[in-house]
């Protein structure tokens, strides 16, 4: 007789985990709920109180249910107060934006373009809204192009001054693809819509990695709002790659000018998402001519022949033009390009742009910020940043807000593009990291967070002070965006954290005074002290390795700190915000100095007092779970737990499957690997790799260990993640592998995050607590 206590589980969820799901997921839930701050634009009043401005806000939220991002807007108007200060009213419910790809105002705030992408076979549509109704909508053949770009790296649409047309990225169309049936090749011009035939694939394309596999090249149109008619634009080389399209400024009588990034390539195009270190310059192109009725367009080549306008420098991209069109800014990441590094400390320029609009190749490039490579303690680190406002001036024209990353914070800094002045306008006794949403004249819409904190958004007003001190004030702005719920609000408040700074072991050792500063951790913890034992310390990981973690509200962190566990979060040597110096340490040291700059951190904190060494668990994703890997092999006494997202585990393996293999070169050699990267490494490079894997210290390894792999993931294959896994289960270490068929390497789906962070915590207290 069966017993009637007893209960089935399904195949892979055991009863412990089973609770622990229940247990923990309705509170995962509640985190993942909380929304966030795409995009912010403010228009210009329709009434005649100007003290009073519409403004919109681009909202997301994760829908699980539909394994998508349900994207909203958001209206309000901004009243100014007597204080200077602002308040918002809201309006009472935002409008779902279903199948929107990309959303941008007209300069004026008059028009708005929403761009749908096809789903399956039909054309982009086109929509131009006015402020009461839907004034014209176009849809775009596949014959013409494919979808717009709207990823925020090739991305570039932009409306031209007078709000008649609009220069965009797009996929170019499909080239022709052979015709087979039961005949056996059919011949082109016939019918493609007969039943009995298919299409051949052709000749394959390459494509630029991670998150664009199957996209086609990313080509430059222009569409007329009014009639709809689109145009290529003529003059680039086929060879390159554009995006980030602005119009330059027009004069009278004169032809437009359109300026965009090129990034080039020669036998193969590698990953480029996240990668600064592909070369790329800025271009002007003269725009399609309008054409008219019974005219015939005729010109020169050389006339539209896109001209390179940085020839002197490796890299340029996030044109800006000046208020008055006098000068054009630009970021460069010619530190990474140069030294192989995937991002590094960026620089400023200007280029001062002709009034007689006759464009020279090669324009004189002017240095506005240059690389900082090692900073004062706590002076100016370098620019660290990848986006910027369409429009990013205050009024007098030459002073640009942006953000930048200071060590383990994001600030805001106004920037004099003239004297290459920096000021950090954000608190500098704050912790918080900051982004910037929207200018509001010469004031400005931001948001805060921090770890333990939800995001506010906070109004930004510049004060002038007596003897020439002056400060900028910030005050909060109540929204209903970041709204939370009760249970949440109240675990955060239980919560503190600290940025420590961690002095570097072996300091004579290094040989660049950048190098031998102290790097940072931000601690995350109970405000409340037990007296008998410290909470469970999770050590946390960024990736890259030159990337960074900041002081910005994370929800799955935040949710792991919920649970009773203190963080640890190390921003190692190598890691963005902390001058060239330290970031180029880290090349041709992986696997040994990041390794003990994470335990380094781990002693300090436990020399402090604030963490138990034998409950410590660790997580990482892709370069972070390259550091989780190797920390059980190489510390395999000092975790009980680890969590691996998409693991560097076997340089090895990866270098011939990854799209970036030119990073195996480079982070195992340092900087001489770009002169060493080969699509057939030698015996000698196979053998660094290894040993600079943590598959080589595999055979000491006892953690019990989970690893959430991405089946699509391009940048670190699943294939050296499953070899590692495989090899764990082989030695009787407990491994649990979750794979997510239809993830890249972000594994940043809503159902897979959710379901990752709460296996994660699952996990963690299985052998934690």
């Amino acid at each position: 007789m069966e017993n009637p206590k007893t209960k089935e589980f399904p195949l892979g969820i055991d009863e412990e985990t089973e609770q622990q799901y229940s247990l923990h997921s309705n509170l995962l839930q509640q985190f993942t709920s909380i929304s966030s701050i795409d995009k912010s634009w403010i228009f210009n009043s329709n009434t005649a109180d100007s003290s009073s401005q519409g403004m919109m806000f681009s909202v997301s939220q994760p829908n699980l249910l539909a394994n998508k991002k349900r994207k909203f807007i958001l209206s309000s108007t901004v009243n100014k107060r007597s204080d200077g200060s602002v308040g918002l009213d809201w309006a009472p419910f935002p409008v779902e934006m279903t199948g929107v790809s990309v959303m941008v105002p007209s300069p004026s705030g008059s028009k708005l373009l929403i761009v749908r992408n096809p789903e399956g076979d039909g054309g982009c549509k086109f929509e131009i809204w006015s402020n009461s109704c839907l004034e014209n909508e176009f849809s775009v053949p596949q014959s013409k192009h494919g979808s717009v770009y709207a990823d925020g790296w090739f991305e570039g649409i932009s409306w031209n001054s007078d709000e008649t047309r609009i220069a965009y990225v797009a996929e170019e169309p499909s080239p022709a693809k052979p015709t087979f049936n039961d005949q056996g090749y059919k011949v082109s011009g016939s019918d493609d819509k007969d039943s009995s035939s298919w299409k051949g694939q052709g000749d394959w394309e390459e494509d630029w990695g991670e998150t664009y596999a199957g996209k086609r090249q990313p080509a430059l149109f222009v569409i007329n709002i009014t009639s709809g008619e689109v145009q290529a634009v003529k003059g680039i080389d086929k060879s390159l790659s554009v995006g980030q399209v602005v119009w330059a400024p027009s004069s009278e009588g004169s032809a437009q000018y359109l300026v965009f990034v090129g990034w080039s390539y020669e036998t193969r195009k590698l990953g480029i998402k996240y990668c600064y270190n592909r070369a790329c310059a800025l271009y002007a192109v003269k725009a399609p001519h309008e054409s008219k009725p019974n005219e015939n367009e005729i010109q020169a080549t050389e006339d539209v022949q896109a001209l390179k306008l940085t020839q002197t420098i490796s890299s340029a991209f996030l044109p800006r033009f000046s208020p008055d069109g006098n000068f054009l800014v630009f970021l460069s990441a010619r530190s990474s390009v140069d030294s192989g590094a995937h991002s590094a400390t960026n620089s400023l320029h200007r280029i001062d742009w002709p009034k007689d609009v006759k464009l020279y190749q090669s324009a004189k490039v002017h240095d506005v910020i240059p690389v900082v490579l090692c900073a004062d303690d706590d002076g100016f680190p370098g620019l660290y940043f990848s986006s910027i406002l369409s429009d990013p001036w205050l009024s007098d024209g030459h002073t640009l807000i942006i953000p930048s990353v200071w060590h383990s914070s994001q600030v805001l800094l106004s920037v004099n593009v003239f004297s290459g002045q920096i000021k950090r306008i954000t608190p500098a006794d704050s912790n918080f990291s900051w982004s910037l949403l929207t200018l509001h004249g010469n004031n400005i819409f931001a948001v805060s967070s921090s770890p333990v904190d939800v995001p506010q958004v906070k109004y930004g007003t510049f004060v002038e002070k007596e003897g020439g001190n002056s400060e900028w004030r910030w005050s909060d702005v109540s929204n209903p965006i970041y709204k939370c719920s009760d249970k949440v609000r109240s675990l955060l408040s239980s919560l503190t954290f600290s940025i420590m700074k961690i002095s570097v072991k072996e300091a004579s050792e290094n040989p660049t005074k950048g190098s031998c500063k102290p790097y940072e951790s931000i601690f995350v913890s109970s405000k409340t002290k037990k007296s008998d034992a410290c909470d469970p310390l999770i050590v946390v990981l960024h990736g890259g390795p030159h990337s960074v973690s900041l002081s910005s509200f994370s929800k799955s962190q935040a949710f792991l700190s919920s649970l009773g566990y203190s963080l640890l979060i190390v921003n190692y040597r190598g890691s963005l915000g902390f001058g060239e110096e330290a970031l180029q340490s880290l090349p041709g040291n992986i696997g040994s100095q990041d390794v003990n700059d994470v335990l380094s951190a781990i002693d300090h904190v436990i020399d402090l007092g604030l963490a138990s060494p034998s409950k410590i668990a660790v997580l990482g994703g892709s370069h972070g779970g390259f550091l989780t890997t190797h920390l059980i092999g190489q510390a395999p006494e000092k975790f009980v737990a680890a969590a691996a997202r998409n693991p560097v585990c076997n340089l090895e393996l990866m270098v011939g499957t990854t799209d970036i293999p030119d990073w195996c070169f480079v982070e195992s050699y340092g900087t001489n690997g770009r002169d060493r990267i080969t699509e057939a490494p030698s015996a000698e490079d196979l053998t660094l790799f290894y040993s600079k894997s943590p598959i080589a210290h595999l055979s000491k390894v006892k953690t019990p260990t989970v690893f959430l792999l991405g089946a699509q993931d391009l940048r670190v294959p699943i294939s050296t993640g499953l070899q590692y896994a495989r090899a764990l289960k082989e030695k009787g270490v407990p491994v649990k592998v979750i794979l997510f068929p239809n993830d890249v390497h972000g594994i940043d789906r809503p159902q897979s995050d959710f379901e990752s962070f709460l296996s994660i915590a699952a996990w963690f207290n299985k052998y934690c607590k």
